[in-house]
């Protein structure tokens, strides 16, 4: 399959937006880890923002960078929201409660613990209509997510915004399910070259073979490795730096995901060979 990158959000510790990042990533500038802060969705109206929790914060900031950078409507756009394990703090929470004497249970809480309550509150945030999928696939969530969404925007021709993020459980689960750290990413992706085009991504299914690439600084292989939204980081750094890239992500044991990535220029000047080529074939 073959799809373009529209726009890019991206909220992890020490990797505070995009602009920010995008040097870090190229190994331009030195990776400083710091806490993550993902401030509650101004585009939610009051009542439903003070009900948010980190998973639904993280969801949106790095959503709404995506688009603010495609500059297309979030409410036209169909959605494919990927996570590991969605809210770990708020399933402590509501194992807590179950544990206690009563075991009365907060409907918000309730609504906070589905796996797709951030794709909810997104569509209430960008008043959309558009189809929305929620999945996940553990330590291969994000790899499942681009596949998902790759397809959608294939299959129907459509743009598709990719939004993967994970949080850390507190403990005892995170002794159970330990996630290194927040992290949050979001790709808007169309099914053709567009004006906001940042680069062009060929995506291969195939039997597991090279394995995805570590990453040059030890601290972000450890993010990598450790949450697994963030094996999203070589695709991301292959963007940051602007070069044509092949790389692969993990998917089932022996499946993996092969991408190769073009930047703009020169996806738009090789991209039509290519397809003549393929053509005449």
């Amino acid at each position: 399959m073959r799809v373009y990158i529209e726009g890019v959000g991206l909220c992890g510790p020490g990797l505070a937006g995009w602009a920010a990042s995008r040097p870090v990533l190229a190994g331009a500038a030195p990776y400083l880890p710091a806490p993550v802060i993902a401030p509650p969705s101004p585009l939610l109206p009051p009542n439903e923002r003070r009900r948010t929790v980190e998973t639904v914060r993280l969801a949106l900031a790095v959503g709404k960078e995506a688009f603010d950078m495609a500059g297309r409507d979030a409410a036209q756009t169909a959605t494919v929201f990927a996570s590991s394990g969605g809210d770990g703090a708020t399933i402590h929470q509501i194992l807590e409660t179950l544990a206690t004497p009563g075991g009365e249970m907060s409907p918000t809480r309730f609504h906070n613990s589905v796996h797709n309550a951030p794709a909810g509150y997104w569509t209430i945030a960008a008043r959309s209509r558009a189809p929305s999928t929620s999945l996940s696939c553990y330590d291969a969530s994000f790899a499942a997510g681009l596949l998902e969404a790759a397809v959608q925007a294939t299959v129907e021709d459509r743009a598709v915004a990719l939004v993967a993020y994970d949080v850390r459980y507190p403990e005892p689960l995170n002794r159970a399910r330990p996630i290194a750290a927040a992290f949050g990413t979001a790709l808007v992706l169309t099914p053709g070259p567009t004006a906001g085009s940042l680069a062009r991504l060929d995506l291969v299914l195939r039997r597991a073979a090279a394995g995805a690439p570590a990453m040059t600084d030890a601290a972000l292989e450890a993010l990598r490795r450790g949450t697994p939204a963030a094996r999203s980081l070589p695709l991301l750094a292959g963007l940051a730096s602007g070069a044509a890239r092949a790389l692969a992500l993990d998917y089932l044991p022996t499946l993996e995901i092969g991408l190769s990535l073009e930047p703009a220029a020169r996806a738009a000047a090789v991209g039509p060979a290519r397809d003549a080529m393929a053509a005449a074939r």
